[in-house]
This record gives structure tokens, C-alpha cells and sequence, in this order.
């Protein structure tokens, strides 16, 4: 198949599937006649880094399900690995957004009429008091 070809039928544009392959998270096709040359197999792969992708992973993080385990461990092994990992973070981000949210709500009622006064306010509200 041709890098036109897979583009195609994965729904990605010629650019992504080299900028994968320089990446490292593509294996390099053959060549013939100077074009790329690819195997069904790619459009797999490629379903695969996609669904990382969605999943939020980094270009790093995809390596490492890609490239960074033994040869012999089981994908699913590694997609519960990272899994754990970025459930853990989003977690995290999860808590910090209701920290965000509930500081926002508060800052939507400020009735201050200067920094000085949203300062004091601030500063009350970490000691503890109102």
C-alpha cells in the first residue's frame, strides 16, 4: 500500500504517517521506485496509536507501548500499565479541577473594590478566618 492508500483508509493525513515514522512509533516501510511500501498491517498499528491518542497519551507514552516493554510482553500487559498510570493522573486532575472550580465559584461572588482589600480577603481565608 502507499502512504496515499493508508492515509486514506486510516483517516490521517500523509504528514501524520511520517511524522509517526520519524517518531519512531511506525517501523520504517520498505521502499520501491523511491515511494513508501507499506503492509496491511500498518493500518492496525496505526488503529492502535490512534486509540492511545484518544485515550490521552503522549507521543512519549505511546512509544513506551509501542517500543518500551520486553518483546514478550502481551500488548494488553502493557495498555494495563500505562492504563493504571493515567487513570492515576487524571485523578489527580480531577481533584485539582474541583479545587479550581471551587475557587473560581468563590472569586464569581467577590465584592472587592481593590487589590488591597481582595488581598486582605486572601490572605484572612488561609488563617482560617472569614
Amino acid at each position: 500500500m502507499t502512504i496515499g492508500e493508508v492515509a486514506k483508509q486510516a483517516g490521517l493525513r500523509a504528514s501524520a504517517i511520517r511524522f509517526y515514522e520519524k517518531s519512531g512509533l511506525l517501523p520504517k516501510p520498505v521502499r520501491s521506485g523511491g515511494q513508501r511500501r507499506y503492509e496491511r498491517g500498518i493500518l492496525e498499528r496505526l488503529a492502535v496509536l490512534e486509540r492511545a491518542k484518544d485515550c490521552g497519551f503522549t507521543l512519549e507514552e505511546v512509544r513506551t507501548l509501542f517500543n518500551g516493554f520486553r518483546g514478550e510482553v502481551p500488548l494488553s500487559k502493557r495498555w494495563q500499565s500505562l492504563a493504571r498510570k493515567k487513570i492515576a493522573e487524571l485523578d489527580a486532575l480531577t481533584e485539582r479541577i474541583g479545587v479550581m472550580r471551587g475557587l473560581l465559584e468563590r472569586a464569581e461572588r467577590c465584592r472587592c473594590l481593590d487589590f488591597e482589600e481582595c488581598g486582605r480577603r486572601i490572605l484572612g481565608s488561609r488563617k482560617g478566618t472569614p
